[in-house]
């Protein structure tokens, strides 16, 4: 297939930025393009296809070294899609990790929003906490 889409046709096709695209060029997630004699990056049909992967790899949240893995299975047809699971498996980890981490946020936010008054006098649970002052939960005695 001869390359024949310069980046600007290739980021519309893919829903990539063209400075991400010549990102992912420089770490290899996508081959380098050959140029034109006028200096241009020529890119093949096969490339919007690859990008198009990587985004929506991205978008589940997959760091680009898993990424770089899910690329090199799929482009295996002999792959064991067990090895494809246990990536995703492992992201679904990091993903009730971060949902855990982001309900404590959430409760220990609520609990500083409910010590609060939230009158028109000066004292503030809230930014008393940000500077390291201890708020009393609502469940303590004072």
């Amino acid at each position: 297939m001869t390359p024949h889409l310069r980046i600007g046709e290739l980021a519309r096709q893919s829903g990539v930025p063209a400075k991400t695209i010549r990102y992912y060029e420089e770490v290899e997630l996508l081959p380098r393009p050959v140029r034109a004699d006028n200096g241009y990056r020529l890119y093949s049909d096969d490339a919007v296809r690859v990008l198009r992967f990587v985004r929506s790899a991205r978008e589940l949240g997959f760091p680009l070294d898993d990424v770089r893995a899910l690329l090199d299975l799929w482009q295996d047809r002999s792959r064991p899609s067990r090895e494809v699971q246990a990536l995703a498996r492992n992201r679904i980890a990091e993903v009730d990790d971060r949902i855990a981490e982001l309900t404590r946020l959430r409760d220990e936010l609520g609990r500083l929003v409910h010590a609060c008054h939230g009158d028109d006098y000066p004292d503030c649970p809230i930014l008393d906490a940000l500077d390291g002052h201890h708020t009393p939960s609502p469940l303590e005695n004072p």
